[in-house]
């Protein structure tokens, strides 16, 4: 048995409502550019042709994918992980203070 990430995309269209765009098992020896410039050509292929804003967390080289497979989308990353990632720069005994409960 061997752990394999799974991803999900979720694409939310004008009136707010939630599509699931697809579901693929990443590779094993972790994601890089060329997996996801793959993985995006495809929804690409499928139909998705205007993305305003593409949350994600920030994984290795998804963020420049993005960016080129739909020049004018903007990449943010989600923000439970910009908040762990700030966390690196506060003192520990500081981060209960941080932590909302």
């Amino acid at each position: 048995m061997t752990n394999r990430p799974v991803y999900l995309a979720v694409g939310v269209d004008l009136d707010g409502c939630k599509h699931i765009l697809g579901l693929w098992i990443g590779p094993t020896e972790g994601e890089g550019a060329r997996f996801w410039m793959s993985l995006l050509a495809e929804l690409r292929n499928r139909g998705i042709q205007d993305v305003l804003i593409c949350c994600c967390d920030g994984l290795s080289g998804l963020p420049e994918a993005i960016t080129t497979t739909w020049p004018q989308t903007t990449a943010q990353t989600c923000c439970v992980h910009l908040m762990r990632a700030s966390l690196r720069f506060a003192s520990k005994k500081d981060h209960p203070q941080l932590i909302p409960a």
